[in-house]
């Protein structure tokens, strides 16, 4: 967009609030404002899972693992239950799996879809009468909308694989995987998990950007000459 604006030789900026009025310039600021959604429901997560442990010399100690986002759980350590690691029992344990690619491909996307959708917003605020008189730029967007949709279904269903990746390795099945519980006279009781009813917004958000890039679809397409092309075609004899 920027740079088919820098090198048209049309008029200059001619600011004009009515296109947000528009189904257009009223879906990008939808998608803006989803799109910060799913960042920040994403990407500002932060979480821990709680045991409570019982091993030679401690009693009922509860021991913790904090993890966040992106959501690289085999870097994340269980706290010791007392100094001296009960008598040598209790070594190093981490959660496991890690599902950083998922989440950081869930969120790049969110950021590169918020920074168009700025972009978008200053083509059609500003330079409207440039994006209709000039196709490049209806196409350009276009084609941009129809990636973004795909992108979109393809990340959060990746993303809401990994979620439930997650829930399994934060959840009550942390305890089979732990060798120090397994020791004599050691046992480990799962307490609790931070919910992640935020992070199941997450997913809604990304599916909803993924009907909203799709429904803009249309709309662009509306803008093109090929709509126009197409209307002729069919009204022919």
């Amino acid at each position: 967009f920027l740079v088919l604006l820098v090198s048209s030789r049309m008029a200059g900026l001619k600011v004009d609030f009515s296109m947000l009025l528009e189904p257009l310039g009223f879906a990008k600021i939808l998608e803006w404002i989803i799109a910060i959604f799913a960042l920040a429901t994403c990407g500002g997560f932060q979480g821990e899972t709680t045991l409570l442990v019982s091993c030679k010399g401690v009693v009922n100690k509860t021991v913790t693992a904090a993890f966040a986002y992106p959501f690289r759980l085999n870097t994340v350590e269980f706290s010791a239950p007392d100094p001296e690691g009960c008598a040598g029992t209790w070594t190093d344990v981490h959660l496991v799996g890690n599902f950083s690619s998922s989440a950081q491909f869930f969120v790049t996307l969110g950021a590169l879809v918020f920074l168009y959708c700025i972009a978008a917003l200053v083509v059609y605020i500003g330079y409207n009468h440039v994006y209709q008189q000039n196709n490049k730029f209806p196409l350009t967007d276009l084609s941009i909308s129809v990636l973004a949709t795909l992108l979109w279904l393809v990340s959060t269903f990746v993303w809401a694989k990994a979620l439930a990746g997650i829930k399994m390795s934060t959840g009550a099945n942390t305890i089979a995987g732990i060798e120090a519980c397994k020791a004599p006279g050691t046992t480990c009781n799962f307490i609790s998990v931070t919910s992640m009813g935020i992070l199941n917004l997450s997913v809604v958000f990304g599916l909803l950007n993924a009907a909203l890039w799709g429904g803009n679809v249309w709309l662009v397409y509306k803008d093109t000459k090929l709509h126009n092309q197409w209307n002729r075609i069919s009204e022919s004899p």
